[in-house]
Order: C-alpha cells, then sequence, then structure tokens
C-alpha cells in the first residue's frame, strides 16, 4: 500500500534539477523492520502443509541433502505432521481474531516500537514486521518499505541468542530480496543480544513478578532454549553458548544460587545427539528427585508461541506432573512487556546511529 507516501516531483526536493519528465520518488525515509520466526496462515491441513513444507524445507533448519531429506519431507512427513501440528495450533489459536499467538504479539510489539520510535524521530522512520515463513513474508514487507521510501533499512531478527537456524535465515531471506531490487536500500542487520543489559534486566524482572505471585517458592527455575543439533556447536555455531551466558546472567541478576538455575533444551526431533539436557526429560527428573514446585521460562523466543504455549504447557508440564510433581509454573516470555520494548528500543537506536538524529 504506498497511497500515503509521499514523493518529490520534478523541480522540488532531491528531484530539484531533474527534468519535467523525470519520475517521482519518495521522501527518504529509514526502516525498521522486525523479524519473527513465522506462522501458519490457519490450521487446516494444507495451511498447514505450506507453512511447515517452507519451514522445513530450509537448508538452515534441516541441513542434510536434499536428495535424501526431501523425499522423507514430501511423502511422509508432510503426509501425517500437519494433522498433529494443526491440532497444537489449535489448542492456542487466536479465535478472536483468527491468528496464531505468535502474529498478535508480533503486531503488539510492532504498534508499540512504531509509538516508540515515531516520538523519537517523527516521520523520518517507518517501522513494520515480517516473518521468515509465512506471512507478512519478508519479501512483501521489505519490497513495501521501499516503496515508501526506506532507503535504509534495520532487519531485526527477533532472537535474542544467534542460530544459523533462526537469525542466519531470516537475514539470508532479506538479502534474498534486495538481489533483486533495481534500488537496493542500504541494510544494517542486528547482532544477537542475548547479554544486552536491558534484556536480561527485562527477564530477571518477569521472573520478580512471577515468584512474587506464587504461593510458594519454587525450588527450581528451568531456562528452557529451542534446542539445536550437537553438531551445530562443533561447526562453530555460538547459540548453545549464548544461552548459557544470558542464564547465568539472568541468575546473576536475580542473586540466585547455581542449584536454583537450571539450563535445558527442547524441542528435538530426528536421529542426531541434539544439546541437553533435554527439557522434557530434565523436569521429569527433577520431579524424582524431589522438586515439588518449579518454574519454567523461555529466553530464547521473544514472544509466546507453539513451543510455549503448547509444548512447555502441555508435553512439559505433564512430564514434570507424571513424575510426581505438584506446582508447575510457566513463567510468560517478555513479548510486548514495556521493559522488552525498552530493551529492543535500545538495541534498535544502537542501529540507528549515524542514520537518524533524535527529533
Amino acid at each position: 500500500m504506498t497511497e500515503n507516501v509521499v514523493k518529490d516531483q520534478p523541480g522540488e526536493g532531491r528531484l530539484a534539477h531533474a527534468p519535467s519528465d523525470h519520475p517521482s520518488v519518495p521522501r527518504a525515509k529509514v526502516g525498521v523492520v522486525l523479524a519473527n520466526l513465522g506462522t501458519p496462515d490457519a490450521t487446516d491441513y494444507w495451511s498447514m502443509r505450506r507453512y511447515l513444507n517452507e519451514f522445513l524445507s530450509d537448508k538452515r533448519v534441516v541441513d542434510y541433502a536434499g536428495w535424501k531429506w526431501q523425499p522423507l519431507l514430501q511423502l511422509i512427513i508432510l503426509t501425517k505432521r500437519p494433522f498433529s501440528s494443526g491440532k497444537a495450533y489449535r489448542s492456542i489459536w487466536n479465535n478472536e481474531k483468527n491468528e496464531s499467538p505468535l502474529l498478535t504479539t508480533t503486531r503488539a510489539q510492532t504498534e508499540k516500537m512504531t509509538a516508540r520510535l515515531k516520538a523519537l524521530y517523527g516521520d523520518d522512520v517507518e517501522v513494520d514486521f515480517c516473518m521468515r515463513y509465512g506471512n507478512p513474508s519478508t519479501k512483501s514487507v521489505l519490497t513495501r518499505m521501499k516503496e515508501k521510501g526506506c532507503e535504509k533499512i534495520v532487519f531485526f531478527p527477533l532472537y535474542p541468542q544467534y542460530g544459523s537456524p533462526t537469525t542466519a535465515t531470516a537475514n539470508d531471506e532479506a538479502f534474498r530480496t534486495l538481489m533483486k531490487m533495481k534500488w537496493q536500500p542500504y541494510i544494517r542487520t542486528v547482532p544477537a543480544y542475548f547479554d544486552h543489559p536491558a534484556y536480561v534486566q527485562a527477564l530477571a524482572n518477569s521472573v520478580r513478578e512471577a515468584y512474587d505471585g506464587f504461593a510458594t517458592r519454587p525450588t527450581k527455575l528451568v531456562a528452557s532454549y529451542h534446542g539445536v543439533p550437537e553438531r551445530y556447536l562443533m561447526e562453530g555455531d555460538p547459540y548453545h553458548c549464548q544461552c548459557q551466558k544470558t542464564t547465568r546472567l539472568l541468575r546473576e541478576k536475580l542473586g540466585f544460587s547455581k542449584e536454583e538455575v537450571d539450563t535445558a533444551f527442547q524441542s528435538q526431533f530426528g536421529p542426531e545427539k541434539w544439546v541437553g539436557p533435554q527439557t522434557v526429560k530434565h523436569v521429569a527428573e527433577l520431579a524424582k528427585q524431589g522438586h515439588k514446585h518449579i518454574a519454567i521460562m523461555s529466553p530464547a523466543f521473544s514472544s509466546d508461541c507453539v513451543e510455549t504455549l503448547e509444548e512447555i504447557e502441555e508435553e512439559i508440564r505433564d512430564s514434570f506432573m507424571e513424575a510426581g510433581g505438584e506446582t508447575f509454573s510457566y513463567i510468560p516470555c517478555l513479548n510486548d512487556r514495556d521493559d522488552h520494548i525498552e530493551a529492543l528500543l535500545r538495541v534498535i537506536n544502537n542501529e540507528l546511529a549515524g542514520w537518524l538524529s533524535i527529533a
């Protein structure tokens, strides 16, 4: 949509010396794009199949040889998995808006960030969000940004810890879009912010607020991150190390002992060995050790999604309770909390340096 785009005509602005037949150009702006993982458009079989096909065909996500992986994916996995994944999404679906919670929250984050950035920079900045898989697509949003006059864009994958299957593939898709543009905008990709003080503070705030509301204090806080094959760590992906550091910084900010906080990894699939311990097994072991009340959080997710609202709140909760646990407390992701928006704003402002000045 470009109806309200302000453009310079020949004889004005940047076209002051252009001939009368020169095409008009939009007034120059800076864009900020918040990029998240993705969401299916609906929970039916074909919507889920399209989404899962795009996701699981990404070589950053599953890096097996195509001749080996694609027949398995197309003939077996995508025949069955859309049913189970659709059921999982239906259990958490935002029926009022007919969309996934991830989409609802990412839009809310973007609206709050737009207000904050507009207050600082006025109409010189445009803010939007995109998804790596599904809609709104990275291509459509970057194209729209360019049409609005964004000649410089800060592209922000909303993953605190860098990972090849998350941050890197988001950036890949942005670069692929630029490859097809006649006039490419300058682009800055935002680095991982796993140790940014404002991010760690927001995590600590969320834990303290949750603990203040509990009738009894949990004897263990589990920081559960999305897992990756151990091979990725050996091949140089820093994700596992950055997760460990986030947990340590959070523990230190909270003033908790090492015995009170554990790191675990969820969502494993396939035959390879993954980094561990595996969350679903770890919480059961905690229950067997006598922990009756544990709290669990997901610092790697900027928004609650199927991995938190369904996997943690159902599968992982059940594992703990069936092993003898009594109270399982999930601490929500940072979502659109004001302190989270403030943390993201500080990261963005650092990347805007030299491009925009506060109005």
